[in-house]
């Protein structure tokens, strides 16, 4: 009996790094969390315990917070960039680097008629993220935001969908639409606006959601991800993933109070899970 090796991959995943930027008075945060992964010619650990070409994960951690030392983190897109080409350049037995960056976002504390330039309130659980997979040939950069909690309480619907013997739900022409937005696209260039791009598309995100008349949540992540792509022409795909964050109308009128839909019960599991994906073309 044989086998075959067929894959395989390795790396450091949760590498936390706060980093600083002193300008003068005016200071600068970046909080990010860093995984890494390599490929490459790594059978012979797998086969035959032969440590002599793998580089430890230890030192992919402690080679994060060198280069975030050597100079400001600045786009996380950046930084990802020059974390794959550092490991490429030292390491010949690798044929391609994953850096996948989490930022968790600060935003300066309003003080009297200015922001204060040294001290930051939490965006909450939202996270601007990057992917960057770097090989000898190509390197291919994405973006995205994760944890995006948003909410509309009118403009919202929900109708006209399969009824079988064993569909319950209520059709209804006004619900409450909460999600929690994933959003990664890809970018058709190296050196692409990052930070402004990443802007445009929350923005527009944002906004479409607003705005859109909405007959599903299938119906307005689409008109989400076609702003994004209109506004921003250096995306060449945009992928999100909208789980239904479901608000159950609570019954009052059982206890002799009208109902006026303006009470419901906000439930975490079982939840639907809408995902998509465009494509310029």
């Amino acid at each position: 009996m044989s086998f075959e090796l067929v894959a395989n991959n390795y790396g450091k995943s949760r590498v936390r790094l706060v980093r600083v930027t002193r300008s003068g008075q005016q200071h600068e945060v970046k909080d990010i969390s860093v995984d890494i992964q390599f490929e490459g010619d790594f059978d012979e650990v797998h086969t035959k315990g032969d440590n002599s070409k793998v580089l430890p994960t230890d030192t992919m951690k402690n080679t994060v917070y060198v280069l975030a030392a050597q100079h400001p983190i600045g786009e996380i897109e950046y930084f990802g960039s020059r974390l794959a080409t550092h490991f490429l350049a030292n390491n010949e037995q690798v044929t391609a680097v994953r850096v996948h960056i989490s930022e968790h976002l600060w935003s300066r504390i309003p003080a009297e008629t200015r922001l204060h330039p040294t001290a930051f309130v939490s965006s909450g659980g939202e996270r601007r993220t990057a992917t960057v997979t770097g090989t000898r040939q190509t390197t291919k950069v994405s973006a995205g935001i994760d944890g995006l909690l948003i909410l509309r309480t009118a403009g919202s619907a929900f109708d006209g969908y399969i009824n079988d013997p064993y569909t319950t739900l209520a059709e209804t022409r006004d619900r409450i639409f909460a999600t929690v937005v994933k959003a990664d696209w890809d970018y058709a260039a190296e050196d692409a606006s990052f930070g402004l791009c990443w802007r445009t598309v929350r923005e527009t995100l944002l906004e479409t959601f607003a705005n859109h008349p909405s007959e599903s949540v299938q119906h307005t992540l689409y008109a989400m991800a076609e702003a994004a792509l209109e506004r921003c022409d250096q995306l060449s795909e945009i992928r999100l993933s909208m789980p239904n964050k479901h608000h159950l109308t609570f019954d009052v009128s059982r206890f002799g109070i009208e109902s006026r839909n303006e009470v419901f019960v906000p439930t975490d599991e079982p939840y639907g899970l809408i995902e998509a994906t465009l494509r310029r073309t």
